[in-house]
C-alpha cells in the first residue's frame, strides 16, 4: 500500500511541476521524485531487515540515492557545461 501512495505522490508531484515550468525544471523535478521513490523503497526494505547491519546498509544506500538525485537535479537546474546527462536538455 505504501508503494502505491509513493507512486501517487510522485505522479501528483510531476503534475504540479508541469505548471509553468521549463522542460529543464520538469526534468529536474522528475529526477528528484524518482530518487525519492527509490530511497523510500530502500527504507521500507530496511524496516523489514533481519539484522542491524542490513538495516544500516539499506538506510545508507537510501541516503546515497537521495543525495545522488539531488545532485543530478541541481546539475540539471543550473545547466552546468560539464553535465554528462544524456537527455539532451
Amino acid at each position: 500500500m505504501k508503494k502505491i501512495s509513493v507512486l501517487g505522490a510522485a505522479i501528483g508531484l510531476m503534475a504540479l511541476s508541469a505548471c509553468n515550468s521549463s522542460p529543464r525544471e520538469q526534468a529536474a523535478d522528475n529526477i528528484e521524485a524518482n530518487a525519492d521513490s527509490v530511497a523510500d523503497n530502500l527504507e521500507d526494505a530496511a524496516d523489514n531487515a533481519s539484522t542491524t547491519a542490513a538495516k544500516d546498509s539499506l538506510n545508507n544506500e537510501a541516503d546515497a540515492v537521495r543525495n545522488e538525485g539531488d545532485l543530478k537535479a541541481k546539475d540539471m537546474r543550473t545547466n552546468d557545461p560539464d553535465t554528462n546527462l544524456s537527455n539532451g536538455l
